[in-house]
């Protein structure tokens, strides 16, 4: 290990999105340990090894909460960077609207990023406005109490998220992937992200140039409308650059600790 790059040893948490867990970190998560790091990989509820399952999360917040009460452990003299993956993108909000003191950046990589000036729900609905049923191919809907459920399906995995990434990397998450959800019923009823919690922190985002399950066009829709402060672009990654684009991804979140703390 290069001792030089340990002098500034920062803490990465992060976060994954719709239907999969901590599992699809496992390329960034020892890149970033080998030049000194501390990473934290977590799974959220109803995700990955977490036992519940997603009948009995009804919430953005319940969901989130393994995320939450990470974040309330952190002392009050550390902060950490924030790296959300995809739907990760609004449980990192949550966490910087309760806890903006403890976050040095919020990373949106390739993620739904929220504003300040509507509810919680208009980046989704915005985006589900944008993609034509047909888009979502063998993705399956179902009615699940107070929400929808989705798990993406292996058309959609090989098409939308994962064509630029390995044969065996698909597999890994097709036996992986659990049954998740937007939760955008909940999302409607919450209060806007708050100007002191969530917008008092600093934010970049991670463009995805080949993303095809959240496209270039609407990741700078967003990027525009969240007011993001900075933007960093991964020109030939999937939607999942963890895994097509690990060294890459890797760098560049090296590149922003150095930047923002």
């Amino acid at each position: 290990m290069d001792t030089k790059n340990c002098i500034e040893r920062k803490h990465y948490v992060l976060v994954h999105g719709a239907c999969h867990g901590a599992w699809c970190w496992y390329k960034v998560k020892p890149l970033l340990e080998s030049i000194g790091h501390l990473v934290t990989v977590l799974d959220l509820a109803a995700s990955g090894t977490n036992m519940k399952k997603i009948q009995d999360v009804n919430t953005i917040f319940e969901y989130s909460e393994p995320l939450l009460q990470l974040m309330a452990t952190i002392p009050p003299n550390e902060k950490v960077i924030l790296v959300g993956h995809s739907l990760g993108g609004l449980s990192i909000a949550l966490a910087m609207e309760q806890f903006p003191e403890k976050v040095a950046v919020g990373v949106f990589l390739t993620a739904l990023a929220p504003d300040i000036e509507h509810k919680p729900s208009y980046v989704l609905e915005k985006f589900i406005e944008s993609t034509p049923a047909a888009e979502w191919l063998d993705t399956e809907f179902s009615p699940s109490g107070n929400k929808t459920s989705l798990l993406f399906g292996p058309k959609f995995g090989s098409n939308k998220l994962y064509q630029r990434s390995s044969t065996e990397d698909l597999e890994l998450a097709k036996t992986l992937m659990r049954p998740g959800s937007l939760f955008i019923e909940d999302l409607s009823q919450q209060k806007n992200f708050s100007k002191e919690g969530y917008g008092s922190v600093s934010r970049i985002y991670i463009v995805c140039h080949e993303d095809l399950a959240i496209p270039l066009k609407f990741q700078q829709w967003m990027i525009k409308n969240a007011g993001i402060n900075d933007v960093i672009e991964i020109k030939e990654a999937d939607h999942m650059p963890m895994i097509c684009k690990p060294q890459e991804l890797c760098d560049f979140l090296n590149q922003i600790a150095i930047k923002y703390v």
